[in-house]
């Protein structure tokens, strides 16, 4: 199994900033592609930025030139850096990883358990 745990969210002004880190432990023999997505109260879950084991990334447009992400391989560790935080960020905010396991050919992704991010206005 593996587990994917989160943390760095909180209670932010606007115009301020956070960083997410969201650890992966367990029976990993290596991870492919990581990301972020949100939910906020009421919406879809939506893809926040991803980033390849090569360290390729992608962001979504509403957040492209604000937020950063970023990954440790060594601690396999993937990081969100969130500057110029506005109310609309307000959400959970869920990591992923495309995991191959321990056994030949298996691999699955997990998810985190999410942490909340309030940005006040």
């Amino acid at each position: 199994q593996v587990q994917l745990v989160e943390s760095g969210g909180g209670l932010v002004q606007a115009g301020g900033s956070l960083r997410l880190s969201c650890a992966a432990s367990g029976s990993i023999f290596s991870i492919n592609d990581m990301g972020w997505y949100r939910q906020a109260p009421g919406k879809q879950r939506e893809l926040v930025a991803a980033i390849t084991s090569g360290g390729s990334t992608d962001y979504a447009g509403s957040v492209k030139g604000r937020f950063t992400i970023s990954r440790d391989n060594a601690k396999n560790t993937v990081y969100l850096q969130m500057n110029s935080l506005k109310p609309e960020d307000t959400a959970v905010y869920y990591c992923n990883a495309r995991v191959n396991g321990l056994r030949v050919g298996s691999i699955r992704t997990y998810w985190g358990q999410g942490t909340q991010v309030t940005v006040s206005s």
